[in-house]
C-alpha cells in the first residue's frame, strides 16, 4: 500500500488532471551559476580599478602639492629719487647760556623768555655792594700811591738838580767824593720814585679790574636772538661763575640766534660714503605733519665716532618764518644721488639664516639656488645689493621658510605667497 503525503493528496484534489512540472535540466543551472560568477567578478575588477585610479590621482595631487609654488622677480638696476631717513637734532645758529661774572643780588630783569632782543640790550642788573666797596678801596689806594709818586718825583728831581750842580762845578771847588755822594743820593731818590710809580701802577690795575667787573653788573644780550630761558628773579642771590672752573653760579638766561638753524645727524658708517657738502635733505617735524623744511649739508666731522661708528653731519636750514625751534627732533630725509649701476631687490626677497643674508635664485629646471649676497643701503622697501647678484638673475620673491638649495619649485606668474609665508625682512 502506497504512503501518500497529505499535502500531495490535497494538491491532487485541488488541481485534478494537472501533471507536476519537470525539474530544470542541469546544464541550465550551470549556465546561470557561471553568469552570476562573471557578474560578481566584473564588479570586483571594476572596484579594484576604481580604487587604483583614485590612489593614482591622490598620489599625483600629493606630489603636485609637495612642489612649492613661487613668484619670481627680476632685480632692478639704478637708484633715483631714493631717500635715506635718519633722526636729527635741530639747534640754534648760536646759543649761549648767560651767567653772572660778579656776585650779588639781582636788582631787576627786563626780558622774559620768548622775548626778542638785540645785541648789547640790557637783560638784567645786579646789585653788588661788595664789589662796590672793593672798587672804592682800590681807588683810595690808587690815590695814595699816586700822591706818593709825586713826592718821590720831587725828591728825585731835587737830588738830580743837586747832583748836576756838584757835577758841573769847577774843578777843585768840590771834592770828587762829595760829587759821588750826590750822585748816589740821586740814584736812591730815582729808585724810590720808580718803586712808588710801580706801586701806583699795581693799584691802577686793581682799579681797572674792579671797574671792568662793575660793568658785568649789567647783563646784556651777546647777539640778536630770542631769550629761551630765564632762571632767576628779583632779589635772588647771584654767585659768579658757571659751575665750571670753580664757579658755582646758576644760569641766569639763555639766548638763541634762530635766523638760521643747524641740524646735526649721526649717519651710520655704512651709509656715510654718500654724505658730502651740498647734499639736500627734507626735514619732517612731528608738530608740522603737513609741512617739510629744506636743508643742505654744510660739513661733516670727517671722522667716524669709535663708540657709535657714526659720522656727524651738519646741515643748515633757513628759518625765516621762525617755525624751527632749538632742541627739536626731526626726521631728516637725505635726497641721495642717482646711481645707475646699483642693483636693488625688495626686502621681501631676502632670507636671513645662520649663513647670513641670502636670496633664492631660480636656476635650470626650476631648481633653487640659495646665494649669499652683500647688502648696501636700506632704501626703505628695497635694499641695494653690492655683491652676489646680477640683473640677469631670476629671484624668488617671498620664498617659503622651508625652501632649500636644489629643491624644485613651480613658478606661477603673479602668484601670491601663502598666508603663512611672511617676508623675511621689512
Amino acid at each position: 500500500m502506497l504512503d501518500t503525503h497529505p499535502h500531495d493528496a490535497q494538491r491532487e484534489m485541488e488541481t485534478p488532471g494537472k501533471q507536476p512540472e519537470p525539474p530544470p535540466p542541469a546544464s541550465k543551472i550551470r549556465w546561470v551559476a557561471a553568469i552570476a560568477m562573471l557578474v560578481a567578478l566584473g564588479i570586483a575588477i571594476a572596484g579594484i580599478l576604481a580604487r587604483r585610479h583614485q590612489e593614482s590621482e591622490v598620489t599625483k595631487w600629493t606630489v603636485e602639492q609637495a612642489v612649492p609654488t613661487v613668484a619670481t622677480i627680476t632685480p632692478k638696476q639704478g637708484v633715483s629719487g631714493q631717500q635715506l631717513v635718519l633722526p636729527g637734532d635741530i639747534e640754534a645758529w648760536y646759543e649761549a647760556p648767560i651767567y653772572a661774572r660778579v656776585s650779588g643780588y639781582l636788582k631787576d630783569w627786563y626780558f622774559d623768555f620768548g622775548a626778542h632782543v638785540q645785541k648789547g640790550q640790557l637783560l638784567a642788573d645786579i646789585d653788588a655792594p661788595d664789589l662796590d666797596a672793593q672798587l672804592a678801596a682800590a681807588k683810595a689806594k690808587l690815590a695814595s700811591a699816586q700822591a706818593q709818586v709825586k713826592v718821590r718825583e720831587a725828591e728825585r728831581d731835587f737830588a738830580n738838580t743837586t747832583y748836576a750842580r756838584w757835577r758841573d762845578s769847577p774843578k777843585g771847588v768840590v771834592s770828587e767824593q762829595e760829587t759821588e755822594s750826590k750822585k748816589a743820593e740821586f740814584g736812591s731818590a730815582a729808585a724810590r720814585y720808580n718803586a712808588a710809580l710801580a706801586d701806583a701802577n699795581v693799584n691802577q690795575s686793581q682799579v681797572d679790574q674792579l671797574t671792568a667787573l662793575e660793568a658785568f653788573k649789567r647783563i646784556v644780550a651777546p647777539f640778536d636772538g630770542i631769550v629761551t630761558a630765564r632762571n632767576t628773579d628779583v632779589g635772588a642771590l647771584i654767585n659768579a661763575g658757571s659751575g665750571v672752573g670753580g664757579g658755582s653760579g646758576p644760569q641766569l638766561f639763555r639766548v638763541a640766534d634762530v635766523h638760521e638753524m643747524r641740524v646735526f645727524v649721526q649717519v651710520p658708517q655704512e651709509m656715510s660714503a654718500g654724505m658730502h657738502g651740498g647734499l639736500t635733505a627734507d626735514l619732517a617735524l612731528p608738530q608740522y605733519p603737513d609741512k617739510t623744511f629744506k636743508a643742505v649739508v654744510a660739513t661733516t666731522s670727517e671722522a667716524i665716532n669709535k663708540t657709535s661708528r657714526t659720522l656727524l653731519v651738519e646741515l643748515h636750514a633757513d628759518n625765516t618764518d621762525k617755525l624751527l625751534q632749538p632742541g627739536t627732533f626731526a626726521e631728516v630725509h637725505f635726497n641721495l644721488a642717482n646711481n645707475p649701476s646699483t642693483i636693488r631687490i625688495p626686502t621681501s626677497a631676502l632670507i636671513f639664516r645662520e649663513n647670513g643674508v641670502q636670496v633664492a635664485v631660480l636656476g635650470a629646471g626650476n631648481k633653487v639656488e640659495l646665494r649669499s649676497v652683500k647688502l648696501g643701503r636700506n632704501l626703505g622697501t628695497e635694499f641695494e645689493v653690492l655683491k652676489g647678484l646680477t640683473v640677469s638673475d631670476t629671484v624668488i620673491n617671498s620664498p617659503p621658510d622651508s625652501l632649500s638649495s636644489g629643491e624644485v619649485v613651480k613658478v606661477v606668474k603673479d602668484a601670491q605667497p601663502s598666508q603663512d609665508q611672511e617676508p623675511e625682512a621689512k
